[in-house]
């Protein structure tokens, strides 16, 4: 459900900012123009409360017949587009996926648990999910891989990357030295 993001039994909420909706429909197009199916959504909500009706509410988009060169396959958008491309073999689906310069998330569904952990190890992406999609608590580290951010946030390891250890070994007695004064 699309709405507003402070009701619990909403999945989907505006988008940030005007900027960020525009850009995002702007990839929907360029989609589009570069021979990808839209399948559904890709278009601006309107069945909204009135007190919503100013939000950049955007119906995710779903494009099938794509193909790995296409922008929308290629580029890390930020916002509800999602892209189907088949495959064969598990080797050239990791190839791929990993044939980016982007590495922020990647998500893995299968009925074969061994299979699911086997892709996420192979995968070069900082987050990965198995049989679900972008869940994100505080308490586990997320950032990217490649050009997908610097360092990470949350938990200890976002801690960890904005902290530098130092060894500091204190004598409060006398020491002894052979060394000349």
């Amino acid at each position: 459900r699309i709405g507003d993001p402070m009701d619990v039994d909403i999945d989907i909420g505006p988008m940030a900012h005007e900027d960020q909706y525009n850009k995002v429909l702007r990839y929907i197009d360029v989609g589009i123009k570069e021979g990808a199916t839209l399948l559904c959504g890709g278009t601006r909500v309107d069945n909204l409360p009135d007190n919503l009706k100013d939000g950049y509410f955007l119906s995710p988009a779903i494009f099938t017949n794509c193909t790995d060169d296409m922008t929308i396959v290629k580029e890390e958008i930020f916002g509800m587009v999602m892209t189907i491309l088949p495959f064969s073999t598990e080797d050239e689906v990791l190839h791929r996926a990993n044939n980016t310069d982007f590495g922020l998330a990647a998500g893995v569904f299968t009925r074969d648990i061994q299979r699911g952990h086997r892709m996420v190890q192979q995968l070069q992406a900082g987050v990965t999910w198995i049989n679900n999609y972008n869940l994100a608590p505080v308490s586990l580290p997320w950032g990217g891989y490649k050009q997908s951010g610097i360092g990470r946030e949350n938990g200890v390891g976002g801690v960890e990357s904005w902290t530098q250890l130092k060894s500091v070994y204190v004598e409060m007695g006398n020491v002894e030295c052979d060394y000349p004064k």
